[in-house]
Parts: structure tokens; C-alpha cells; sequence
């Protein structure tokens, strides 16, 4: 199993890493600490998290060198349109309080996406970035994103676990080079997932938990996994998993278990649209 996958710019991403959606401010700076203690070197952070600050901290603070860690954080819609899109990037760099990011997504695919993508492409000249991708972008808008631009995404970020593998996405992106990533990679705990009898089949066999299991099937085809947790032992466990091998069958188990699953199932209408467009936050 692969420890890193490389983008198409040739830069080498860690292909599992810690996620702080949804982690209080407070708490950030202690379990990105953990993290990257337990071995992460990717850590996935957002303007609209509000705790880039506190995973800027840790990361200064820590004893991995900079260039060890491979940091991602992404533009709310907000901040799209080309000069807002460039001081929004400062603005960022200043809150993690670096001279660079690896990877600044998109959020979301709302908005002046095309102006701040093109604030994003001098970034990368400026060397201000050094990867730039998308998060929740459907695979036509991400096909419309780079046939227009002149770099082209290396990620995009989505919602895949084995409840909604999206398989015919992430086989699209791979023809297309560029890397899948995974948000909720365990379906957020809902749904019965984590008692899932194939999955608790499989875990009994390989003597993993369930999580462990999930991380390792989509790690196995290539996907980026950025599982969050606040819990000590469960950080320490989710990144345990690169000596799981799971055979051709099950992988086909798990990737028949899609129940199409999203959680954007019935939010693609114009009410959410204009929610997220509406949304702003205060960093």
C-alpha cells in the first residue's frame, strides 16, 4: 500500500491525513499536535473551519519540519472573484502564519470560481501555492474548470465512503489525472456504517475495526482519506492501516455497498445555492 500519491504537477501528497472540520478552535492546536505526532503529514483545514490559526500553531510549534507536512486549506465562496480571491489567499497565509501553502482548494463550485481560479494560478507562480485543486465539484464542472484554465486541478475533494463510493467519479478523475480526495471516508458515522455486516466481515478477518477497514479500501484504490476524530486512541488507530491488503473481492464487496449515499443527495437546488452563496464567516 502507497504511502503518498503523486499530483499532476509531480509534488507527492500523503494519502492519508487528519481532517479539522468541525473541531472547536480551542481543541485544534492540541489534536493536530497528536496528529502529526502519530505520524500525519497532511493536514486538511479550511477558512470556513475557523481554526487555521490554531492548525498554523501546531505545525509551527511542532517538531516536524515544515517541509515534512503537507498542508491544505481551501477558499470559502465568499472570498471567489479574482481580487478577492488573491487577498483572501494572503489573508489565509497570514492565519496559518506561512510563507506557503501545498494545496488551496475551491470549497465549493459556487460563485466566481473562474476569478478566483485565476487569482489561484499566480499564487502558484507566485510561489504563494504549491498545488491547486477543487472540493465539491461534480466531475462536468470540474471538466468545464480546466478546459478554460490554464492549470489544471491536481484534487478534487468529495464525499466518498462505502455507502457512496462514487465509483464512476473517482474512475473519471483518475483517467484524467487527477487525485480523488475523501471527506467523511467513514460516511460520518451515520447510516449504520460502522455495524455494516460486510464491513464487520472483513474486519474480523484482517483483526482491524470497521474504520480501519474503510480507510484502507479507498487508500487501496487511490484515494486520499482525511479522517477526523478528537479521540487520542482513535487518531492514532485511523492511520494504522497500511498493513491491510485487502483481496480483489473484497474491494468489489465493498464498492457494490453504494446506496448512493451523499450527503448531498437533494441539495442540489437553486434554496441551497443561494444558502451557501449567502454564507459568510468572520476569520
Amino acid at each position: 500500500m502507497n504511502y503518498t500519491v503523486k499530483l499532476n504537477n509531480g509534488i507527492e501528497m500523503p494519502i492519508i491525513g487528519y481532517g479539522v472540520f468541525q473541531i472547536p478552535a480551542e481543541t485544534t492546536k492540541q489534536v493536530v499536535t497528536e496528529a502529526l505526532n502519530d505520524g500525519y503529514r497532511l493536514i486538511d483545514t479550511a477558512a470556513g473551519y475557523l481554526n487555521e490559526r490554531e492548525v498554523g500553531a501546531a505545525i509551527n510549534d511542532s517538531n516536524v519540519q515544515r517541509e515534512k507536512v503537507f498542508l491544505t486549506t481551501k477558499l470559502w465562496v465568499q472570498d471567489f472573484g479574482e481580487k478577492k480571491a488573491s487577498q483572501a489567499i494572503d489573508g489565509a497565509l497570514e492565519r496559518l502564519n506561512q510563507d506557503y501553502v501545498d494545496l488551496l482548494l475551491l470549497h465549493q463550485p459556487f460563485g466566481d470560481t473562474y476569478g478566483a481560479w485565476r487569482a489561484m494560478e499566480k499564487a502558484v507562480k507566485d510561489g504563494k501555492l504549491r498545488s491547486i485543486g477543487v472540493s465539491n465539484f461534480q466531475s462536468f464542472q470540474v471538466q468545464n474548470l480546466m478546459m478554460f484554465n490554464e492549470i489544471k486541478p491536481v484534487v478534487n475533494q468529495i464525499e466518498i465512503n462505502p455507502l457512496n463510493p462514487e465509483n464512476d467519479n473517482v474512475a473519471w478523475l483518475q483517467e484524467n489525472n487527477i487525485v480523488p480526495e475523501a471527506w467523511g471516508p467513514m460516511g460520518q458515522a451515520i447510516n449504520g456504517i460502522f455495524t455494516n455486516p460486510v464491513l464487520v466481515e472483513i474486519a474480523k478477518k484482517h483483526h482491524k475495526t470497521t474504520g480501519q477497514i474503510m480507510l484502507a479500501w479507498n487508500i487501496q484504490r487511490g484515494v486520499v482519506v482525511i479522517p477526523k476524530s478528537v479521540h487520542s486512541d482513535r487518531i492514532e488507530e485511523n492511520i494504522d492501516v497500511f498493513d491491510i491488503q485487502l483481496s480483489p473481492d473484497e474491494m468489489k464487496q465493498i464498492s457494490q455497498l453504494d446506496q448512493k449515499d451523499s450527503y448531498f443527495n437533494g441539495l442540489l437546488i437553486p434554496d441551497t445555492v443561494k444558502t451557501l452563496g449567502d454564507l459568510h464567516f468572520e476569520y
